[in-house]
């Protein structure tokens, strides 16, 4: 039996915008009753188009938002009852990355007092001295020196801010990093040193990881499930390796299929979609899904589609999977086939080198 350190049951989240004197109210469904579970010790994806509702699902299982309806348990617990004097032990042990390492960070304090400042909260009964020691410790955990913390945000590149991001998230020891896009404002060569970090903290230190993000390379390198979400609702989830191999629900192939051909003129099973993505606050009736799907039927547009089992922990929300072509066949070949391995390791290297001179000069100083 697997155990579950997360859960979201029937979540929704839904805005009500407008309500001026000329302006009718209108009203937004962001989450629209998504279900899934997060195993302990696992990275758990949530890909989907921008403006899908994955980033709100991110900030609801973390309590940064309240669900319209639904619940979010942590450990068996619901959260979202919690009265403010309970809220301490969730902070300690859920931790958030933000998108943006330029304005998730306060530019009038040091880093030492940025790192150190979810240790005077949760550890209150450690010294000035102790929580210095700490400090150092976790900027050299993310591959930063120990004198960096004399030094203010400003003074620090976007892949070096997202480092200080992650240090103080695992300031307060705990067990859920949630990350919403935490490496899609960086370079992409400073992505895979990021990507790999999370990847070893997580080993290191028995994290488990929700990861939001754009990149579907950065994805399979690094997860273990995947949700994909459109229009608010979770239209396939599984295993990385058969969601990527074997995408059974339309929308999936098509994302897989929007991912650049290595060699041009080569056609591999690529589906493609027409339109954009209709607005969360004027969502089509029946599977939302039907107005950009080359394969929608009658009963696609009336009855909205349940999530199925596929496989074993295979689920697609989609009334004709088991017919449709292109169900299950393996996706375009991606970036990751064509030397991404290979530019991780170089990054991953690139890394370990950081981290031996950071302590290099910290044994010499």
């Amino acid at each position: 039996m697997r155990d579950v350190i997360l859960e979201a049951r029937d979540l929704t989240r839904h805005f009500t915008l407008g309500g001026g004197l000329f302006e009718p109210k209108t009203k937004v469904r962001a989450v629209d009753g998504v279900s899934l579970t997060v195993n302990r010790g696992e990275t758990f994806a949530i890909v989907g188009e921008s403006g899908c509702g994955k980033s709100t699902l991110a900030r609801l299982m973390m309590r940064l938002d309240r669900p319209t309806s639904g619940q979010v348990l942590f450990n068996g617990q619901e959260v979202q009852d919690l009265a403010r004097r309970d809220m301490a032990p969730l902070r300690r042990d859920m931790q958030f990355v933000f998108q943006d390492p330029f304005s998730s960070l306060n530019p009038r304090m040091t880093v030492g007092k940025l790192v150190g400042e979810p240790l005077e909260v949760h550890a209150p009964e450690l010294d000035a001295d102790t929580r210095r020691e700490k400090v150092a410790a976790l900027l050299a955990q993310v591959g930063l020196l120990p004198d960096h913390a004399n030094r203010y945000p400003h003074e620090f590149s976007g892949g070096q801010r997202q480092r200080i991001g992650i240090a103080r998230a695992l300031a307060s020891g705990p067990r859920l990093l949630i990350g919403d896009e935490p490496v899609s404002a960086l370079d992409v060569s400073v992505q895979a040193q990021v990507v790999n970090l999370l990847n070893d903290l997580k080993q290191d230190l028995d994290l488990t990881l929700v990861i939001i993000a754009h990149d579907l390379a950065v994805i399979r390198h690094m997860s273990d499930r995947i949700a994909v979400m459109y229009l608010g609702q979770v239209v396939e989830s599984g295993p990385a390796d058969q969601v990527f191999d074997a995408p059974r629900h339309p929308y999936t192939h098509a994302l897989l299929s929007a991912i650049p051909e290595p060699e041009p003129g080569r056609v591999h099973n690529q589906l493609t979609l027409k339109g954009e993505m209709p607005s969360p606050s004027n969502p089509p009736a029946g599977c939302r899904f039907h107005t950009r799907c080359p394969f929608a039927q009658d009963n696609c547009r009336t009855h909205t589609p349940l999530l199925d089992a596929a496989d074993t922990d295979h689920q697609v929300a989609c009334h004709h999977w088991k017919t449709i072509p292109e169900a299950g066949k393996p996706a375009p070949p991606r970036r990751r086939s064509v030397g991404a391995e290979e530019r991780f390791a170089l990054y991953r290297a690139a890394l370990q080198t950081t981290q031996a001179s950071a302590t290099h000069r910290e044994e010499t100083s």
